[in-house]
């Protein structure tokens, strides 16, 4: 028989992780154990960690949630469970718990090794390319933390934006184009919103004298009509992001994409309901010419290995992805997930702490 349990841990930030809606100190994270009595010491794990103000599960009463999920599943008594009945048997509105069951399904079926697809990344045969974050902050700070990833090897960065003074933020541009023209680096920058749509069409322009790749998410959701707007006019590339979290219907996910038609579509499996969900997003986009990528949502590393493992399913190595966000916790969860020369490494004979 199937035994379904849960911990938490409080994962506490090297630093305030700031962005447009505001700092960060610590992420509450759940973790499902999925294990069978027949070898009760292999266990499947699965992360699920709402984020504040941005996921549709987060909220005082997730952990109950959480509680009543593993009752639910327990007295069922199952033989058998397959993480394509992780949706339907959570139900709508818990998207990270989705992502959570489905993870620790896939853990279990491949042995509770944390090696959930043979693919290469998972193999530990290839490296996924990533971008390196800048996180707000004030000047100084974001100027460090561009030295750091520059130093690093990072061929792409992304800065979060719209924090500080405007021409404060178009000043950190010049610097780094002064040292990093865009056949050395690509930038992309996320507003996560933070633009009023009336002054948006004039940053996109002055934002465009960068050579930036991307702009995730220049507006607040849900104005599509106005996003739309942007999307036909601006001179770089808009990408959405907080656009499609809550929305989860096929039907309604291909409409928001032929109205908007973004160049790109930013993933996180945490928000929009896990691997399944997000092989959707793709598939959809993908057969609108529509570009993506796959983001981390400053899970643990269990969500990361996860999230890095459905991303290591496609052929992005000439793509970054959103992977970089291991390093943001002093009290991580221990996993053989590595960061070198702007990539992430996986190595499959490494040790994992199994969150108590």
């Amino acid at each position: 028989m199937l035994r379904l349990r849960y911990s938490q841990r409080v994962l506490r930030f090297n630093f305030p992780a700031r962005t447009s809606r505001g700092a960060l100190a610590e992420h509450v994270a759940w973790y499902l154990h999925l294990s069978n009595d027949t070898a009760p010491h292999l266990v499947g794990l699965g992360e699920a960690a709402p984020l504040a103000g941005l996921s549709p599960d987060y909220g005082p009463d997730f952990e109950a949630a959480v509680a009543q999920l593993c009752e639910r599943f327990n007295a069922g008594a199952l033989a058998t469970f397959a993480a394509a009945d992780a949706p339907a048997f959570v139900g709508p509105g818990l998207p990270s718990l989705t992502f959570a069951l489905e993870t620790a399904a896939l853990d279990l079926a491949r042995g509770g090794r944390r090696q959930l697809y043979a693919n290469a990344f998972s193999q530990g045969t290839a490296a996924l390319p990533i971008n390196g974050l800048v996180w707000m902050g004030d000047a100084p700070f974001m100027r460090e933390q561009i030295r750091q990833k520059l130093a690093a090897g990072y061929s792409c960065l992304k800065l979060k934006i719209g924090s500080l003074d405007f021409n404060t933020e178009l000043e950190l541009l010049t610097e780094i184009r002064a040292v990093a023209g865009p056949e050395r680096l690509v930038l992309r920058v996320d507003a996560n919103g933070a633009f009023a749509p009336a002054d948006a069409p004039a940053r996109l322009a002055q934002l465009a004298e960068f050579a930036i790749h991307s702009i995730e998410q220049p507006i607040a959701a849900g104005q599509p009509a106005a996003l739309a707007a942007l999307c036909r006019t601006s001179p770089l590339p808009i990408a959405l992001d907080e656009e499609l979290i809550g929305v989860s219907e096929p039907a309604r996910q291909a409409a928001l994409l032929d109205e908007i038609r973004p160049a790109y579509i930013v993933l996180k499996p945490t928000l929009l309901g896990g691997h399944a969900a997000t092989r959707r997003w793709i598939a959809l986009a993908e057969a609108r010419g529509i570009g993506w990528w796959i983001t981390s949502a400053l899970e643990s590393n269990v969500g990361l290995n996860a999230v890095a493992q459905l991303t290591g399913e496609y052929d992005v190595q000439a793509f970054a992805q959103g992977l970089g966000t291991g390093q943001l916790y002093h009290n991580n969860v221990a996993a053989p997930l590595h960061i070198g020369g702007g990539a992430l490494r996986y190595d499959p004979l490494g040790t994992w702490e199994l969150p108590a």
